[in-house]
């Protein structure tokens, strides 16, 4: 979305829908000088979201509130300033005008475009831009000529830059290789001459022909460490990433870890086992995940009450406790710890809504399907971290089932570009598909 004036240095008018606002109530400082125009519609919807729990709520709340300090006692027609460097801010009432043909319908949508429309012809030959997070009304606007565009301030760059937090390093120097068997697991990092600085956490895998080392990236020593496979709980690494992302799960000086991958990548049970593994370490482990209805519908259309409609939600997680108890054995004392844990609540597994509002204080705290939620989402959720919390994000990129989510503006794909090169954090992509032969034949092949 470009944000700069017109060629003829007029500053541009965005219109924004809805779904803007919902994503980021802040949305409107981010358009530089250009004006912002709210239709009256996009109010009307907004006053239908104020009451509720959920991200959305809030969102409409918070923006309601700074329009409203913003605009004072009376809104002139042409608008009040942001703010200094900023432009300014409208509502659009409408002329009441029937549209085309094709768009006689009375919807919210409609009447958007309509009115988005008319402030076109009033406002020519000044640009005016439609700014919609829905890909169904951007291509109605651009059907009619009009501009539209996305909502990409909080987009990440580019799905193929994605930092996968692995780097695989060629043609290191043998010795090099041996000091990281010999020395404790301790490499200075002047000792490999890297064309591209490590960044902190970040892991490499260094070989030299058949000899090779595993090694994660310690900015507090400037040092590579070896990484060892580690078994979780039953659970041991498969491949290279999977070894790495249970190093940083057990490590207590990481208090951020993402893991990336699609399905059967392994993702939440290696989450899962590092959890149980370090579980002496945190007063309560706790699974959640966003609850994303099946077609977006609300979760009133399940039968049954709330503990019934919310269990398929869920069942995901309970699967992957499964595994691990098979891993151990049923009748192993490990197995039956898991019983234990899950009675007294020492591991409860939750809708992701209910913990709005908790302070989360010694969690081992992972959250599940990240990729369906919103950047103000996610810091909402790291921000409510106590003392010796740990928070995991897992999540695939590519599986997203929120409608105006997409693989670059979700708030786990922001999370990882963001965290790049933080001491507390650590981020992981897992490549390889472990669920079983059948599964990494579909994913390769359907």
């Amino acid at each position: 979305m470009t944000q700069t004036p017109d060629r003829a240095g007029t500053p541009k008018l965005f219109v924004l829908d809805t779904n803007v606002i919902l994503h980021d109530s802040g949305c409107i400082r981010n358009f530089e000088e250009n004006d912002v125009a709210i239709p009256i519609t996009v109010l009307e919807e907004l006053d239908q979201f104020k009451r509720g729990n959920e991200d959305i709520n809030f969102q409409a709340r918070e923006f309601l509130r700074r329009i409203d300090a913003l605009t004072g006692d009376v809104l002139a027609p042409a608008g009040c300033p942001l703010g200094p460097g900023l432009g300014s801010i409208r509502v659009l009432l409408g002329s009441g005008r029937r549209g085309p043909e094709a768009f006689f319908g009375d919807t919210p949508d409609h009447r958007i475009l309509r009115t988005t429309l008319d402030l076109q012809n009033e406002s020519s030959p000044r640009q005016v831009i439609l700014v919609s997070k829905d890909t169904n009304l951007r291509m109605k606007a651009k059907s009619l000529g009009l501009r539209a565009q996305d909502y990409t301030s909080d987009k990440v760059e580019g799905f193929d830059k994605l930092y996968t937090g692995r780097r695989l390093v060629e043609g290191v120097e043998s010795e090099a290789i041996d000091r990281l068997y010999a020395n404790g697991g301790i490499l200075p990092s002047a000792a490999l001459a890297l064309s591209v600085p490590p960044r902190a956490n970040e892991n490499f895998v260094l070989r030299n022909g058949s000899k090779s080392a595993l090694a994660t990236f310690r900015r507090s020593d400037d040092a590579f460490h070896r990484v060892e496979k580690l078994v979780c709980y039953g659970v041991t690494p498969r491949n290279a990433e999977q070894s790495f992302a249970l190093k940083a799960l057990t490590d207590d000086s990481i208090k951020l870890v993402t893991l990336a991958g699609t399905a059967g990548t392994g993702k939440t049970l290696l989450a899962l086992a590092a959890a149980l593994e370090c579980r002496q370490r945190y007063r309560q482990i706790l699974l959640a995940r966003p609850v994303v209805p099946l077609s977006n519908r609300d979760l009133g259309y399940l039968p049954g009450d709330i503990s019934a409609k919310l269990d398929p939600y869920m069942q995901p997680l309970y699967d992957n406790l499964t595994v691990i108890r098979h891993q151990c054995g049923e009748d192993t004392q490990a197995a039956q710890r898991i019983t234990e844990m899950r009675d007294s609540e020492k591991l409860l597994i939750t809708p992701l809504a209910y913990i709005r509002g908790r302070s989360l204080q010694r969690m081992f705290f992972i959250v599940d399907e990240a990729q369906n939620l919103t950047p103000h989402e996610v810091k909402t959720i790291i921000t409510r971290a106590g003392e010796g919390t740990k928070i995991v994000f897992t999540g695939d990129v590519a599986q997203i089932d929120q409608p105006y989510l997409d693989a670059l503006s979700n708030g786990f794909s922001y999370l990882i570009q963001r965290m790049v090169g933080q001491p507390l954090a650590a981020h992981v992509t897992l490549e390889k598909g472990e669920r079983s032969e059948l599964a990494d034949l579909a994913s390769e092949l359907l």
